[in-house]
């Protein structure tokens, strides 16, 4: 395993997947977008999560985007490859195949849209893993995905020392807490709740899995290191400012709602794969709303400071 996976932290872009107008992979809008990101100061790049539009994505564009990222990286930060599949085998095949092209880690949901129990859920997590034999985030959202995987199950996955880190996405802040108090700081704990970030890292989480970065990294950055260096009121105050656009993250359109905000604010374009469609009429218009306010009102950052400590 390698030094850095055991300090993965800050805050690693859950990335979009770029597509052109006949649906193909568009790689040069990813190499600028993911740019963008490193440029901004990110930790690490995560591609093909949910908010990269997995369940769409065949095996080997899935691979593709990996190695986008890993070209656009150039070893600068980690990049890991997100595994969610329906089966078991699946999953173990796209660990290997991300292993294979250079993945430094991935990050591994449960088997959905199966809902396993404990058991199955720790024995799948447990070959995934074995299969790509590199690092793993392993990603909690019960809220989604229907399956919970709690500090007692943490506490019996610890054992491989496999699993570094844990996306926390239970909506319930509470959570971090009840993991250190299970673990102590065996894992790396990340936020993976846009609107519920600054208070995860204010009781110890070390990085944000984050969504609305994809369009605000500079904004998303500054608020990670600020709350590294205990200065919350100046974390508060952009937080607060950022808080309708991390809302978007929120939903079960959060595709298409941060896809449309990169498109309004990074330059980049709304283009989603079918079924999923870009927003239209009143939705659209509430998302422009949004950004156009944050755009006006968009804070100076203390870049100069952060970049001296």
């Amino acid at each position: 395993m390698s030094e850095s996976a055991k300090v993965w932290k800050g805050v690693f872009p859950a990335v979009t997947t770029k597509f052109t107008a006949d649906d193909r992979l568009d790689i040069a809008e990813m190499e600028r977008s993911f740019a963008l990101q490193l440029d901004a100061g990110v930790h690490g790049i995560i591609v093909c999560g949910s908010l990269g539009e997995a369940s769409t994505l065949e095996p080997d564009e899935k691979v593709d985007v990996l190695k986008t990222a890993i070209r656009v990286a150039k070893g600068r930060v980690p990049v890991l490859l997100t595994v969610v599949e329906g089966s078991t085998r699946r999953a173990q095949a796209l660990a290997e195949a991300g292993a294979k092209a250079g993945a430094e880690g991935f990050m591994i949901l449960p088997g959905v849209p199966y809902r396993s129990d404990a058991r199955e859920t720790m024995a799948h997590y447990r070959s995934v893993a074995k299969a790509g034999g590199l690092p793993v985030m392993i990603y909690n959202n019960p809220v989604s995905y229907g399956v919970d995987i709690t500090p007692a199950m943490l506490g019996e996955l610890a054992a491989d020392p496999l699993f570094v880190a844990v996306k926390e996405s239970s909506d319930d802040v509470r959570r971090v807490t009840q993991i250190f108090n299970a673990v102590g700081d065996r894992f790396q704990i990340f936020t993976g709740v846009d609107n519920l970030a600054l208070e995860s890292l204010a009781v110890g989480a070390v990085g944000w899995v984050a969504g609305l970065v994809c369009a605000f990294p500079a904004e998303t950055v500054a608020i990670y290191e600020l709350m590294r260096q205990g200065r919350l009121a100046e974390a508060v105050a952009i937080y607060r400012w950022f808080q309708p656009l991390l809302d978007l993250d929120v939903s079960s359109k959060l595709v298409q709602n941060i896809k449309l905000v990169e498109q309004l604010a990074a330059g980049s374009n709304d283009r989603c794969r079918a079924p999923r469609m870009s927003l239209v009429g009143d939705e659209r218009a509430r998302v422009e709303a949004i950004v156009a306010k944050a755009l006006a009102n968009r804070p100076k950052l203390p870049a100069a400071k952060l970049a001296a400590e």
